[in-house]
């Protein structure tokens, strides 16, 4: 089997960028023969497969790139392979996706909103995101990489640290949060509540909004923003340093942060919807609050990202559901039991690293993806 791989190559610290190189670093311990690309590098696809002759050419993005993803090895007589997170709604290019043999997609959760929104779900397999688990491994509190994470936070040995990791944190369930912390903090030990967000103009504006929430719930002293650029290196000292992983997220198709604070032994807190819903277990490897909010439209304006040019209005026939919100009661109850439970925390971050291992470890994933590329294409 020879597999070129497309994605945000080489990678970034995002998402998308880790799911397609975790990928091609299984594939490659696998023995396949398989080559990296970036998705949106024409030229040098194009010179792929010329000499390399792929037998697939698996993408990773959402259904906004099937232009990169799908059409461009189509026009060289390649077989596509997308590999898909959802984005609210699926606005174009039905008709393009319906006609290929396989679309991979990162829960059931995201095949649910491919289905909705006209996909066929018989051409349609979950496959997961992978996680370096040798990488993301459980660390002692005594390790001098951690102390050093912990000391530049500002955050004493004896202080519980809460964390959460986005592209911006309010997308991530930090304002329910920070709202659950207020509720709690007379009950609670000393915590300082981390947010860990990419530096961007976006997530300035969104900071400022939350910091001052966290003013107004009278628990600034006790949050704090950390806005600087890390790299992949990095992110496994600072997830091993917390001892509250909390992503009570609005809108995720799988979760790679809850996953990887799993593969650290860190007990997590997130919402019972979504990609979650695959990945972690109530009460066993993390807790899953309630849905308390859904945001349902009526209609959406799309612009020319949508593949149709310029911006145009959809109405729906049936609202649909863009966004959620936990509940922050649950939030709060289960913030302070891990909160005032040491044993808890490590019992419980010990099911999420045994769970990660057992189900998102990358060679797993990758396993799973030859399997399903053998099963549904019949390529060995």
């Amino acid at each position: 089997m020879k597999v070129l791989v497309m994605y945000d190559y080489p990678p970034s610290p995002g998402g998308l960028a880790t799911q397609g190189d975790l990928l091609y670093k299984g594939l490659l311990e696998m023995g396949i023969d398989a080559h990296a690309v970036h998705f949106e590098s024409a030229q040098e696809k194009e010179w792929y497969y010329r000499w390399f002759d792929p037998d697939i050419a698996v993408g990773v993005g959402y259904w906004g790139h099937t232009p990169q993803l799908v059409l461009h090895p189509q026009r060289y007589g390649i077989q596509p392979v997308p590999w898909l997170v959802a984005d609210g709604y699926i606005a174009n290019y039905q008709e393009i996706l319906n006609a290929l043999p396989l679309i991979l997609v990162t829960s059931n959760w995201v095949k649910e909103m491919y289905v909705r929104d006209g996909i066929n779900g018989n051409k349609i397999e979950v496959l997961p995101v992978g996680c370096d688990t040798d990488t993301f491994i459980p660390f002692d509190k005594t390790d001098p990489k951690i102390r050093a994470v912990r000391d530049a936070l500002g955050i004493p040995p004896d202080q519980l640290m809460i964390l959460t990791v986005g592209g911006d944190a309010a997308s991530k369930g930090a304002q329910e949060v920070m709202q659950a912390l207020a509720v709690i903090d007379a009950k609670s030990p000393d915590w300082k509540y981390v947010c860990k967000v990419w530096p961007q103009p976006r997530t300035k504006i969104q900071n400022l909004a939350d910091l001052e929430m966290a003013t107004r719930l009278g628990i600034d002293k006790n949050v704090t923003y950390e806005t600087n650029t890390i790299s992949r290196t990095f992110m496994p000292y600072l997830i091993g340093a917390c001892d509250i992983y909390a992503a009570p997220s609005r809108l995720e198709g799988f979760g790679m942060p809850q996953v990887e604070a799993g593969a650290c032994g860190k007990p997590v807190v997130s919402i019972k919807a979504m990609g979650m819903l695959d990945t972690l277990i109530h009460g066993e490897t993390a807790f899953l609050a309630n849905v308390a909010q859904r945001i349902v439209v009526n209609e959406v304006v799309l612009d020319d990202a949508s593949g149709k040019g310029e911006r145009h209005r959809v109405v729906f026939q049936e609202p649909r559901t863009i966004d959620y919100r936990a509940s922050v009661h649950d939030i709060g109850d289960y913030l302070l039991t891990l909160m005032t439970n040491p044993e808890l925390r490590v019992k419980m971050g010990s099911a999420g690293r045994a769970r990660v291992v057992e189900n998102f470890d990358y060679r797993v994933v990758a396993k799973k993806f030859v399997e399903i590329i053998h099963k549904k294409l019949n390529i060995s």
